[in-house]
C-alpha cells in the first residue's frame, strides 16, 4: 500500500498568524514536524496542501527550500484542497497531518498506520477517543472514503475539517480508534496560540540539541522535572468542530 502524508498549512490562522513558520533555534516549526515525520517506516511521500491565497506564498517558499512536495487550492474547502492534492500525488492510504503539531511522534504516527494496514477500516484516527496529548494528532483514511467524502459531502463544517464526514457516518464508514492505556489527554502540545508557542519553544529548546530524536515520553519526562510549564497553556480552549 502506497502510503502517502498531506499536511494541511497556511499561515492566516485566526489566533496565531505566520504560526506554523514561527521559528525556535532559528528553525521554522514546520521543519521541525517534517523532521519527525521523516522518521516514518511507513510514509512513502509527504505533501503540503496549502492555499492559492496570496498570503501563503511563503509557505510555497518554505517547500521550495525544504524540497517538500506541495500543492494549492481552496483556502475555506479543505476536504477538495485533500482531494485534488491526493489525485495529484498519489497514494492508497492517506495520512492527515495539521501544520500545528511540531512534535508529533512518527512512532505513534506508524503505530495508528500499522493498525489501519492490519484491518479493514475506511478511517483510524487517535484523535475522536482523545487519550494522547493533543498535537501528536494523526488520521488514515483511503484514498476511496476521501473520494466519497468529497463526491458526498456538502455541509460546510465537513468540507473545513476534511475528516468530519467520514466519522460523523459510521453507518457508511468503517470506523477504528487508537487509544493509549493511560489518559494523557490534558496535555496540549498544539500551537494555535502565542501560549502554545511558548510551551513549545521551551520544550525544543530543552530537548533538541541533545536528543533530536526525542519521542512523546521524553516530553513527558520533561514535563515532570518542569510541572510549571503545563500552566503556560492550560487555560486555551480548543475549536470545536
Amino acid at each position: 500500500m502506497n502510503v502517502t502524508a498531506i499536511i494541511q498549512a497556511r499561515m492566516g490562522s485566526t489566533r496565531l498568524p505566520g504560526k506554523i513558520l514561527k521559528e525556535v533555534n532559528g528553525k521554522p516549526l514546520l521543519a521541525y514536524q517534517l523532521e519527525r515525520i521523516a522518521r516514518s517506516n511507513y510514509i512513502g511521500k509527504v505533501v503540503i496542501a496549502t492555499t492559492v491565497a496570496p498570503k501563503d506564498d511563503v509557505v510555497i517558499e518554505f517547500c521550495e527550500n525544504y524540497g517538500v512536495d506541495y500543492y494549492r487550492g481552496s483556502e475555506d474547502d479543505v476536504l477538495s484542497r485533500y482531494y485534488e492534492a491526493a489525485e495529484q500525488y498519489g497514494g492508497d492510504t492517506i495520512v492527515r497531518l495539521t501544520s500545528d503539531c511540531p512534535i508529533i511522534d512518527p512512532v505513534i504516527v506508524d503505530e495508528t498506520i500499522q493498525y489501519f494496514l492490519n484491518n479493514h477500516f475506511d478511517y483510524v484516527s487517535n484523535t475522536i477517543e482523545r487519550t494522547y496529548p493533543r498535537g501528536l494528532d494523526t488520521e488514515i483514511f483511503s484514498k476511496s472514503a476521501l473520494e466519497r467524502a468529497y463526491k458526498e459531502a456538502t455541509l460546510t463544517r465537513d468540507k473545513e475539517h476534511v475528516t468530519a464526514y467520514m466519522y460523523s457516518n459510521p453507518e457508511s464508514f468503517s470506523l477504528g480508534y487508537i487509544k493509549n492505556k493511560q489518559d494523557y489527554s490534558q496535555y496540549r502540545w498544539t500551537v494555535d496560540t502565542l501560549e502554545d508557542y511558548e510551551l513549545i519553544k521551551l520544550i525544543l529548546m530543552s530537548i533538541y540539541p541533545f536528543n533530536k530524536e526525542f519521542s512523546w515520553k521524553d516530553v513527558l519526562s520533561l514535563l515532570a522535572e518542569n510541572p510549571e510549564w503545563n500552566d503556560i497553556n492550560a487555560l486555551i480552549e480548543q475549536k470545536k468542530v
